[in-house]
């Protein structure tokens, strides 16, 4: 992929919260990626690994701590209120939750037409209605849907009406907040398969947010894999899940259930030892290294930096390199 197709640049991205005055929680600690044009970046991990931190910093829905987010070169936590607008206008976020993310006092239709109006995008409201049906079908909905309220929806309609509203005011870039694990399994591949046909046929970027292995192979191009704040490896989708370099990704990989019971009889599962550390508190050196099978004494008081292990694969870890 060619450097002139970046879309964001995150370079060297700390996130911190002050717990108080004698405690800090390191939720992202030097966090570095890039995001092409036109793919699905996947970030995967464990709850409270950061993941969702990430994203939020990355189109500035929190402040940074440190290092830079650049979209289309354009430092995001640094743009005036101009830039930021339209920001906000190229960039959008499907939230996890379709059920607290909807306000239920609003009906569909104004729902979706928020940011339209904000960013005055209809000249009448002919044309603002039109619209409105118009991402209903698109999403999978009835146009007489949009004078409904949410609570007379379905978890995974609802979470149709978000995407409706994220669609609305013609990103390029969307963040996807791990955006099916509030909705039944039944639901959670329609609402996959609709996201793929959606950035197909819009040309979308997007960051998906997931803890859920084989529904972010299934929709990413690349996957970048977090622990305890920090990203340990980085490779193309069937890359990754093919031959997983780093050992936590390795355990990751192992405990994703296989419906063959003859093949999942013979797989081997990798068991981590201990609890994932405090963020608060990480170990030093290599943050994995306290469940690490392989560690060594440069694990412990050197931390590894995310590098280039095989072509377009990156990994940080000390067993590389």
């Amino acid at each position: 992929m060619s450097e002139q197709n970046v879309i964001m640049e995150v370079n060297h991205l700390k996130k911190y919260f002050r717990l108080d005055s004698k405690r800090t929680l390191k939720a992202v600690d030097d966090v570095s990626f890039k995001i092409y044009e036109g793919e699905t970046l996947g970030i995967v991990g464990e709850s409270g690994c950061g993941k969702t931190t990430c994203g939020r910093t990355c189109i500035g829905m929190y402040d940074r701590t440190d290092g830079e987010v650049l979209y289309r070169g354009e430092d995001v936590h640094k743009m005036d209120t101009a830039k930021k607008k339209e920001f906000t206008k190229k960039v959008q976020m499907i939230f996890q939750d379709p059920y607290s993310s909807l306000d239920p006092r609003m009906k569909v239709h104004d729902i979706i037409a928020e940011g339209m109006r904000i960013h005055k995008m209809n000249a009448s409201r002919a044309e603002e209605i039109e619209e409105v049906q118009n991402l209903l079908r698109s999403v999978g909905l009835n146009a007489e849907h949009a004078s409904r309220y949410v609570h007379e929806f379905s978890g995974g309609q609802r979470q149709r009406i978000g995407i409706a509203r994220a669609l609305a005011v013609n990103p390029e870039f969307l963040l996807c907040d791990e955006p099916i694990s509030a909705l039944d399994v039944s639901v959670q591949a329609q609402v996959v398969n609709l996201l793929i046909k959606l950035q197909k046929e819009r040309s979308l970027t997007s960051m998906f947010i997931a803890h859920d292995l084989s529904m972010v192979k299934h929709i990413s191009d690349r996957v970048g894999v977090m622990y305890l704040g920090n990203m340990v490896e980085l490779a193309p989708s069937g890359e990754l899940y093919k031959n997983p370099f780093h050992p936590y990704t390795q355990a990751l990989l192992s405990a994703i259930p296989i419906p063959d019971p003859k093949i999942a009889r013979n797989k081997k599962q990798i068991r981590l030892q201990g609890e994932v550390p405090s963020p608060v508190n990480p170990p030093a050196g290599c943050h994995f290294c306290s469940r690490c099978p392989y560690v060594t004494d440069r694990c412990k008081s050197e931390t590894p930096v995310l590098k280039e292990t095989a072509p377009g694969h990156f990994t940080a870890c000390h067993l590389y390199g």
